[in-house]
């Protein structure tokens, strides 16, 4: 048995207005008809009102504005529903002809516990029954490679700790045997909501010393080597934490990209910058090398220009202020401040350090993929270049003999 009495019939209503109307009591027909009084009484409160002589205090709408404003609700309430599933469909519904009904059959199955179906096919303009078809079709082998892919795509982009954009995900795509087109990984991340890092604006660090006269520029703009150790840049950055900042000098070959010498410290001095240099000489060993940095002060120091002409390293320097005459080594500090410095919170300085440290030895120089070498890091590319040196040095003394 229902637990709530169903509406009593317009005809059975009528019935009880015009007996009270013979001048019978809502009390005595309550207890004749099994009706409560305060029933009856709204019936024939509502009969006046029809008639338009309302009872006093009774005032309210007529039985026809009562049904206007319930269908006036319904619509609103489906004018608002529609809207929403418009709006969550926005850029699917716009297009004179349609090419991703997977995408709004999808969207259909996503929201299909807040809106009717049948109502987000027509709002969508698109069959009911073709999404039912839709629904219960097995995917094809296409959707199966690009779930796989996409995969792919996701363990990528983590590996690099979220940092890498279409192009670089594509050649870890490419080296571990997939041919895939650039479009295709494009939509697939896009598919999937994956995005690269963006980097932010140049912020101007240098400092020059008016009391030190400045070294040429040697390079002008044209960063550009044939071989290992002929060219390299310097420069600095600052790093903030809590407790202040850290800073960052490095020393990048442009031959290969590789950061060859870096040293972290807590000032900005000329032994941070030296520290750097002595790290990159030590390791590399160069021969005549140029060393192109910006006219801060801890460059054309005394200190450093003593050192520099006591291994043979040739200082040049750009302008000031001007992020295009070490453009190389502003690339460098831009991709670690949107790929680390922006996305983190240093507690520490020792954090920090940890963290610089870790992104520059285990991140650049092995791992991390450059447009300028083909999508290569700086070690392989540099292995790379060394595996194919013997070979060419080979050829070389062949033909020698043969001459």
């Amino acid at each position: 048995m229902p637990k709530t009495r169903p509406p009593y019939p317009a005809e059975f209503r009528q019935q009880m207005i015009e007996l009270a109307g013979t001048g019978r009591t809502p009390a005595e027909l309550s207890r004749e008809f099994n009706v409560s009084a305060q029933t009856i009484s709204n019936w024939v409160a509502q009969a006046a009102r029809d008639r338009g002589l309302p009872p006093p205090g009774k005032e309210g709408l007529t039985t026809a504005e009562r049904e206007e404003l319930v269908r006036l609700r319904r619509q609103l309430k489906r004018v608002q529903e529609e809207r929403d599933i418009l709006g969550k469909g926005y850029g699917l519904v716009c297009r004179e002809k349609r090419r991703d009904v997977d995408a709004v059959f999808g969207l259909v199955m996503t929201n299909q516990a807040a809106h009717c179906i049948r109502t987000q096919c027509r709002v969508l303009g698109v069959s009911a029954s073709g999404y039912y078809a839709w629904r219960d079709r097995s995917p094809s082998p296409r959707e199966v490679e690009n779930a796989v892919v996409t995969e792919r795509i996701r363990q990528a982009h983590a590996d690099s700790d979220e940092t890498y954009g279409m192009p670089r995900i594509r050649a870890e795509l490419m080296d571990q045997g997939l041919r895939i087109s650039r479009h295709r990984v494009a939509r697939l991340m896009r598919v999937a909501g994956i995005r690269g890092v963006s980097r932010r604006r140049f912020i101007v660090t240098t400092r020059r010393d008016e009391r030190q006269r400045p070294a040429a520029d040697l390079v002008n703009r044209q960063f550009r080597a044939t071989g290992p150790d002929q060219l390299w840049v310097a420069d600095m950055t600052y790093v903030p934490t809590w407790v202040g900042f850290i800073y960052l000098a490095v020393v990048i070959d442009v031959w290969s990209r590789k950061v060859v010498g870096w040293s972290i410290g807590e000032q900005m001095t000329s032994e941070l910058v030296l520290n750097a240099l002595n790290m990159a000489l030590e390791q590399r060993r160069p021969d005549g090398v140029i060393h192109h940095s910006d006219q801060g002060s801890q460059y054309t120091s005394v200190t450093f220009g003593n050192r520099s002409k006591e291994m043979g390293v040739r200082p040049s320097m750009g302008t000031v202020g001007d992020a295009y005459d070490n453009a190389m080594a502003e690339s460098f500090f831009a991709s670690l401040e949107c790929e680390l410095i922006d996305r983190r919170t240093f507690k520490t300085r020792t954090e920090a350090r940890m963290a610089v440290f870790t992104w520059i030895e285990g991140w650049h120089n092995p791992r991390r993929r450059h447009s300028g070498l083909g999508y290569r890091s700086p070690v392989n590319f540099e292995r790379n270049q060394q595996a194919h040196q013997p070979a060419a040095q080979t050829e070389a003394q062949r033909e020698q003999a043969i001459a």
